[in-house]
């Protein structure tokens, strides 16, 4: 189902998705109002839901639609500016499943065609996989036996689809003592501004002091620092510190910020003694620097696939055998306290 009051955007969305094999449009509307109206009927796996409407927009109608159709998996659609990086981040945090920038201008013909493609990759990504971090799920599984002797000196987090909601959950289930005592640096797959917002919204989460990375600023324990959206953050050691490389190097895996540069980084700074969480995410950015990682003797923890919105990133390292545990989101804040303690084979 494409939501939206532009009777041009929606044309557009229409004949894009017309031509995708798999993918069929069963509804269309202008306003939320008129998305509630039809939804049970349509009965779609995904909407595409644009924010600005008038009426009834997308923040409002988010609830109702994910109410009414239990399950669907709602894709956020926004021009890119803070106000709107605000209210998907908003979204994320009621339910939705993700989000993707609508280009500025209807004439750049290349912006044009990666929101399209964008757009298309996140529909077969989470369709049929609603936010659902409180998914009942197995007991977790455990890679072969690794010792950890080390305990962690910093950690690094990737994610990407369904990351935001995941991160902020993450975050605000680990206790301050455990954030006061460990240095934290974020990869999440977001354009600029939103990243900034989203560090924003950590801080609020956290209670601790969280920011974008800034180059050559000096990771310290109680900080959290966000990679930039348009930027790569890797580490580099000066002497007795450790500092943020903050740079504008080509995508990997099409990404930047990429995990797998803060991963290979983490890796050749901290060796064993850092700890990498791998969070939802399409794609596989971070298997490269997770054999960096496991190499080095690093613990990896994935997010397991039943609370995943898509099992891609934590997915490829799981299968490589590189994870020390495959968890539930809500197993992993705790077991991060069980590696600062020094038993993680506990």
């Amino acid at each position: 189902m494409v939501v939206d009051d532009s009777a041009v955007a929606r044309a557009l969305a229409l004949r894009w998705l017309s031509e995708e094999p798999g993918i069929d449009v069963v509804a269309e509307a202008e306003t939320g109002r008129v998305a509630l109206a039809l939804v049970a009927r349509a009965d779609p796996d995904v909407i595409v839901l644009d924010l600005d409407m008038p009426d009834m927009d997308g923040l409002t109608a988010l609830p109702e639609l994910l109410a009414a159709r239990p399950g669907v998996a709602v894709l956020v659609v926004s021009t890119l500016t803070r106000r709107n990086a605000e209210i998907s981040l908003h979204c994320l945090a009621r339910g939705a499943a993700d989000y993707v920038p609508k280009p500025s201008s209807r004439g750049d013909a290349e912006a044009l065609v990666a929101f399209r493609n964008e757009l298309v990759e996140k529909i077969r990504a989470i369709a049929g996989r609603g936010a659902n971090p409180d998914a009942a799920a197995g007991p977790p599984r455990l890679a072969a036996s690794r010792s950890v002797a080390t305990r962690p000196a910093c950690l690094v987090v990737g994610a990407s689809t369904g990351g935001p909601r995941a991160m902020m959950r993450l975050i605000g289930q680990l206790p301050a003592s455990v954030l006061a005592r460990l240095p934290v640096v974020v990869v999440q797959h977001m354009p600029p501004i939103f990243t900034a917002v989203f560090a924003e919204h950590l801080a609020a989460i956290a209670g601790c002091e969280v920011r974008e990375a800034r180059d050559g600023e000096a990771v310290r324990p109680g900080v959290i620092h966000v990679a930039p959206g348009g930027l790569h953050t890797g580490l580099v050691r000066r002497g007795a510190d450790v500092l943020l490389h903050v740079h504008d190097g080509p995508p990997t895996n099409v990404c930047r910020p990429s995990v797998n540069v803060l991963f290979e980084a983490a890796a050749a700074v901290y060796g064993g003694a850092a700890l990498a969480i791998v969070l939802t995410g399409m794609g596989r950015d971070g298997l490269v620097g997770a054999r960096s990682l496991a190499a080095a003797g690093a613990p990896i923890v994935v997010q397991d696939e039943v609370t995943s919105i898509v099992w891609g990133m934590p997915g490829a390292i799981a299968r490589e055998g590189l994870a020390h545990a495959i968890l539930p989101l809500d197993r992993i804040a705790p077991a991060i306290c069980v590696f600062m303690e020094g038993g993680a084979d506990d």
